[in-house]
């Protein structure tokens, strides 16, 4: 009773993670379907915090930092000493960084819903390695604009929960968290890829694993929806950033997100260009044209 408590109490203390989440819930159900993205979210979820705790007692992956768990201690869920919410963070934003990854490598299809309609050419195709680390990289860039403002917990609603022993060299933040950053991502993203391409799609070695689970599906413009969480995410951090007033540290955010953000706006720029992107389809999406092809 009291864990369900503090659960409740820390939906109520950080609404805005929990929003977040289901975001994340609305994208990814209806392509991976309810288990698969249960399975994610064990995977994301376990991930972070087995790094979390691992850095808060000897500094591996993200450097040594420490949690100050005193203003909170009775307001939100922890565990072994590392904040739920913290942790759970990690599912949605290293979703994020795989969907904008997807959007900048893989095949694109118009649907017939409007020019809006992007969605993946091959949808029940497994992103390959170039999406694996693009992911990564791209989930590891979202945090050159959320931790030093996090730092700044204490001025804004977040509060004061952690900082790092030893300081750190980017407004407070050392260089080895983003190091950690990019190990978490690469762990989440590759674990889930590899989990479902050798057991959820039947595919184990020397094995005859039953296809339950099926492939990844599409839907309208699920080719955008990620870039939109990966846009809110980054749009709610520099809102929070300018708002305390670090203007400095806002526009080298700006900087860092218009470089992320750029090649897939300029990409769908392209496509709806008539003249230089045809309106294309492809067979893998329920409702297109299959005369159509990929672009």
């Amino acid at each position: 009773m009291e864990t369900l408590e503090l659960l409740l109490r820390t939906v109520w203390l950080r609404p805005y993670v929990f929003v977040f989440m289901a975001t994340f819930l609305f994208m990814a159900v209806p392509a991976w379907g309810w288990r698969r993205t249960l399975l994610y979210m064990v995977i994301g979820y376990g991930v972070a915090w087995a790094c979390e705790y691992s850095s808060i007692h000897n500094g591996f992956p993200f450097g040594l930092y420490e949690y100050v768990s005193q203003p909170t201690i009775d307001k939100e869920l922890s565990v072994a000493g590392v904040p739920f919410m913290d942790s759970l963070s990690f599912v949605f934003l290293n979703f994020a960084g795989l969907q904008v990854a997807r959007l900048a490598v893989e095949p694109l299809a118009r649907g017939p819903r409007g020019a809006w309609d992007f969605r993946w050419a091959q949808p029940a195709r497994l992103p390959d390695w170039r999406v694996w680390i693009l992911g990564a990289l791209l989930t590891m860039g979202l945090d050159w604009v959320i931790d030093p403002v996090a730092l700044q917990g204490h001025r804004w609603f977040l509060g004061d929960i952690y900082n790092y022993v030893h300081g750190g060299e980017y407004f407070g933040v050392p260089w080895t968290n983003f190091g950690g950053w990019l190990f978490v991502a690469l762990m989440v993203i590759g674990i889930f890829l590899l989990v479902d391409r050798w057991l959820l799609r039947g595919r184990a070695q020397g094995a005859a694993i039953r296809r339950g689970w099926g492939d990844w599906r599409s839907y309208p413009a699920d080719a955008l929806v990620g870039a939109g969480l990966f846009v809110g995410v980054l749009a709610f951090n520099l809102g929070i950033t300018f708002g305390i007033g670090e203007t400095v540290m806002g526009l080298v955010g700006c900087l860092w997100a218009a470089a992320m953000v750029e090649p897939v706006v300029l990409r769908v720029i392209a496509m709806l260009r008539p003249a230089t992107a045809p309106v294309c389809g492809a067979a893998a999406a329920t409702d297109v044209e299959p005369s159509q092809e990929p672009v």
